[in-house]
């Protein structure tokens, strides 16, 4: 073989593999000596045993890291002298967690594995797994994404779906995104587990009137009037099982969140939320489908971004 030969030969396998890094892959890690997957899954199970709602934290946690710049772990960075990050906007200042899981996993994975494995990357398969480990279902998630190098407080002020808004409002949101009425559902399906604070829906509790009457009754007493800001109740009747229960509730106008029951208050989606109420197979291969989709919001792939070694800063 010739020395033109060789080069070209070498130039064919960079290109070649420049051109995978370009899109994300299930495969991505599988050339690593360490088995990335286990390790994620390992240190899920450990925090659901110790805290079921974690699951519901940390599906949350990653909702919030997609719906901003796209899934790049910006939601986990620290302010610094040169920007505010995320953590503090409205949404989820002092409500948003799990930050403590993702920076065990990441801790065991650059112990065996260092500047492998992005945070982006752990956080999406960490999602993945608390579902299926509260009884929900399973999917592939897609590899190789990089860690974002920013953060930005207006970018997450604008494109998180606050929970006031009404049906058009997060229709809106969601079609930003390229989403349509059905990924909405999908994904605000994942209400199915975890906990609200008081302070999200303390005015549709005393006044709103699309709410079940017993239902209100039942939870004033741990949403005052005055007061009580933080503490919480259950999104949905069994909040550590993933299943349709959601959308039973619903349609019993027993939705939390303003915007929970805006999915079932005589618009275009409430025949979607019967769907998913009568058939809880269908909405697990949906949700699965939707959360796959929104894996794959504007991912920093190839050179773009770094692998961070701590997830609360830059490298």
């Amino acid at each position: 073989m010739t020395k033109i030969s060789l080069l070209l030969l070498i130039l064919f396998h960079f290109l070649l593999r420049l051109s995978h890094a370009q899109s994300l892959s299930a495969n991505f890690y599988s050339s690593t000596s360490l088995n990335v997957l286990s390790v994620i899954k390992t240190s899920v199970n450990s925090a659901v045993n110790k805290e079921a709602r974690m699951g519901a934290s940390l599906l949350r946690l990653h909702f919030h890291n997609c719906f901003v710049n796209g899934c790049d772990a910006s939601v986990l960075l620290d302010d610094t002298s040169n920007f505010t990050g995320e953590k503090t906007v409205g949404p989820n200042s002092g409500s948003l967690r799990g930050f403590d899981v993702i920076d065990t996993i990441k801790t065991q994975i650059e112990a065996s594995c260092a500047g492998v494995v992005s945070c982006a990357d752990i956080l999406a398969v960490a999602a993945r797994d608390f579902v299926v480990k509260l009884g929900g279902p399973s999917w592939i998630v897609l590899l190789s994404r990089r860690d974002s190098t920013t953060a930005s407080l207006s970018a997450a002020n604008n494109n998180i779906p606050a929970p006031t808004l009404n049906l058009s409002g997060l229709i809106s949101s969601f079609s930003n995104k390229g989403l349509g009425k059905w990924w909405l559902s999908q994904i605000a399906g994942g209400h199915t587990i975890g906990q609200g604070r008081c302070t999200t829906f303390k005015n549709r509790l005393y006044n709103e009137a699309n709410i079940n009457a017993s239902f209100a009754t039942s939870v004033k007493p741990n949403c005052p009037q005055s007061g009580g800001n933080n503490n919480l109740s259950p999104l949905d009747t069994t909040p550590t099982s993933f299943d349709n229960v959601y959308f039973n509730n619903l349609q019993s106008q027993k939705g939390l969140l303003h915007s929970d029951q805006q999915l079932f208050n005589g618009g275009s989606t409430n025949s979607i939320v019967n769907t998913y109420s009568s058939n809880s197979a269908t909405f697990f291969t949906d949700f699965a489908n939707a959360m796959v989709k929104m894996g794959n919001l504007s991912p920093l792939t190839g050179t773009n971004g770094q692998i961070r070694k701590n997830c609360r800063k830059t490298n």
